[in-house]
């Protein structure tokens, strides 16, 4: 039976450039009018007992080649636990081999978050007592943004993730958080629910989501350089959710995504901000220190450089949140990579650790939210 390779499926992204014996040659699909890729995610068909070795030839001109070295391919066989492979780059070329042991392996940039478990979750969430949904708008391909509403608390708390939809480390979290959230057993969630009123959005890109991008939405705009003037021609996606910020105000925010070169999970906050004080930013630095002492899944050494003062980009949604409403907001980074202080050699970072890292975010904030 000969090799059979696609991509034809929700966030499937590769393409074949040549098969030759035990070798594939393949690149990635560059995001719809952007030049933007990275995320990759095919199924294999046709070659059990054979070992093959892939090549991802165009690697080394993605989004973030220096994300490459110390990466390891993903692979799967029932598309639920996703394991490591051991993979090298060279010469910019991404290349990992596999024994398959299978009629059907699947391989991804990281464990695929699909639209249809995210509309499982949604509905499966806005079915949980004291839990409202409300679409919020519509994509550019007219798909919906859902934002799941729970608590009575006067503190006003938004969750939003995977805004770069190759991230879908961002929407794991998310399933962890709303799961937290709508426990009845669980007494800090039932705590932090009559505390503040929690507005969660699991998808902010359903449309580059299922297209199979790595950072863009359906018009190749990346979403998060859109928080200060959004546009329903360009991002309708940051239009409809900020519009109902504005509606409720933000005392906490939390914007979830993941990261391609650092291997650890960190904070990125609001340095740089035109009415940034010490006192708010604070409260930021103190959620950190916190969870770092929470959880060995949380550190707070390695992250992003901070914005000198006055410089902070008001188009990113941290810094406009922080701005616009005094909120103390935060970016959420998790590792394609693993998480090196606390390392998992056969998964590495993974779904089952992202949701449990939620749990975690929320129970250090519980521990917070009355000084907010």
């Amino acid at each position: 039976m000969s090799i059979q390779i696609s991509a034809a499926f929700d966030s499937g992204n590769i393409r074949v450039v040549a098969i030759e014996g035990d070798r594939v040659d393949c690149e990635i699909v560059l995001d719809h009018q952007s030049d933007f890729f990275q995320w990759f995610h095919f199924r294999v068909a046709g070659a059990k007992g054979r070992t093959l070795t892939f090549r991802i030839l165009n690697a080394g001109s993605s989004a973030y080649p220096f994300g490459w070295p110390g990466y390891k391919a993903r692979w799967s066989a029932d598309r639920e636990s996703w394991r490591m492979t051991e993979t090298d780059y060279a010469d910019g070329i991404l290349s990992f081999t596999h024994h398959f042991q299978t009629d059907l392996t699947w391989f991804a940039y990281f464990a695929p978050y699909s639209m249809e478990r995210h509309h499982d979750l949604v509905s499966r969430i806005a079915l949980q007592e004291g839990v409202t949904h409300r679409q919020l708008g519509e994509t550019l391909d007219g798909q919906p943004i859902d934002c799941l509403t729970m608590g009575e608390g006067p503190k006003q708390v938004w969750l939003y993730a995977r805004q770069h939809p190759g991230e879908s480390m961002a929407e794991w979290w998310m399933e962890g958080a709303l799961e937290f959230l709508t426990d009845e057993d669980n007494a800090v969630a039932q705590a932090l629910r009559t505390k503040a009123t929690f507005h969660c959005v699991p998808n902010m890109n359903p449309d580059g989501s299922r297209r199979g991008h790595l950072r863009t939405n359906a018009a190749g705009v990346n979403l998060n350089r859109e928080w200060h003037t959004p546009t329903p021609e360009r991002s309708p996606e940051v239009l409809a959710v900020r519009n109902a910020m504005d509606a409720t105000g933000v005392d906490f925010a939390m914007d979830v995504h993941g990261d391609e070169a650092i291997p650890a999970n960190f904070l990125a906050g609001f340095e740089g901000i035109p009415s940034w004080t010490d006192a708010l930013g604070e409260k930021f630095y103190e959620f950190g220190r916190r969870l770092a002492a929470h959880t060995p899944d949380f550190q707070t050494e390695l992250g992003y450089d901070k914005s000198p003062p006055g410089k902070a980009n008001l188009a990113m949604s941290t810094n406009q949140l922080a701005e616009r409403f005094g909120a103390v907001s935060m970016t959420l980074e998790m590792p394609f990579k693993d998480h090196d202080a606390n390392a998992d050699p056969e998964f590495g970072w993974s779904p089952t650790r992202s949701k449990l890292l939620a749990h975690a975010c929320l129970e250090t904030l519980a521990g917070m939210i009355d000084t907010l």
